[in-house]
């Protein structure tokens, strides 16, 4: 994959939407773009938060680990951000990721994640907004279960 072609495919992320073309083009170039193989783990729950993932291509599993084992909480497709809470947290990670499929993804470093958002209100306000929506997903969830 071109730089370019990097650069189209973090313009489809809806945090990186707004940010100019030369960023991104930055963003892209000081980032890491990995493979990881079908059930190959990003990163593991307790791991240190050092860095964000943005999906590029395939899937990936939300697992959390529990007395009971591991749970599947959420999945993962094209154009998500992982590992941004332990990032803004300053905390280690508090899921595991793993991917359930053949998955492509730009690795972005924490201290050029933090810039990031540092120097766009707009992307720490979108990166707000996607935090907030998880937790009344996961409350909706709780809710739901308690219910049951």
């Amino acid at each position: 994959m071109t730089l370019e072609a990097e650069v189209q495919s973090l313009r489809q992320v809806p945090m990186f939407k707004d940010i100019d073309p030369a960023r991104l083009k930055l963003l892209a170039f000081t980032s890491e773009r990995v493979q990881f193989a079908d059930r190959q783990r990003f990163f593991s729950q307790g791991d240190t938060s050092d860095s964000a993932y943005v999906i590029l291509d395939g899937r990936a599993d939300v697992l959390l680990t529990t007395p009971t084992g591991e749970i599947k909480v959420a999945e993962l497709e094209s154009n998500a951000l992982v590992g941004e809470m332990g990032i803004l947290s300053d905390t280690p990670r508090s899921a595991t990721i793993v991917a359930s499929e053949p998955t492509t993804a730009l690795r972005i470093d924490r201290r050029v994640f933090l810039e990031l958002l540092a120097q766009f209100p707009q992307m720490a306000l979108a990166v707000m907004r996607e935090l907030a929506k998880r937790l009344e997903q996961t409350n909706a969830k709780l809710v739901a279960k308690s219910g049951s």
